[in-house]
């Protein structure tokens, strides 16, 4: 993991679509968006001043393991967003550290709003 945290992704390559809790989302066409996870950390929906350097590194990990493991290249029990394309494709040169181990090129989908929290 990395000891340099990275609170807020600062792109100029891609428009930046939205920004929430950990993820900024940039457009990469009318077609995809890359997903960065920052190392913001949230709690009640509120977001705190101080980062956990390598938190959206490992968030990002953690996903790619279960899409795999349940996706098209692992039990095939769940298709999912992932387009395969590595997002140092899609950025600057000297954007790539932003985005290497904590961002995710994936599909442009129509959202299904459902929200689990889980406490305690």
């Amino acid at each position: 993991m990395t000891s340099v945290a990275l609170h807020t992704s600062a792109l100029t390559s891609l428009p930046l679509r939205a920004r929430g809790k950990v993820r900024d989302n940039y457009a990469v066409g009318d077609d995809r968006i890359l997903m960065v996870a920052s190392d913001r950390l949230s709690a009640f929906d509120v977001i705190m001043g101080e980062p956990i350097p390598g938190k959206g590194v490992l968030l990002t990990q953690m996903a790619l393991f279960w899409f795999e493991k349940l996706g098209k290249n692992g039990a095939d029990i769940c298709p999912n967003h992932l387009t395969g394309e590595a997002p140092e494709s899609v950025v600057l040169p000297e954007e790539v550290a932003q985005v290497t181990g904590r961002a995710m090129l994936v599909k442009r989908l129509k959202p299904l709003p459902v929200e689990a929290v889980v406490r305690g």
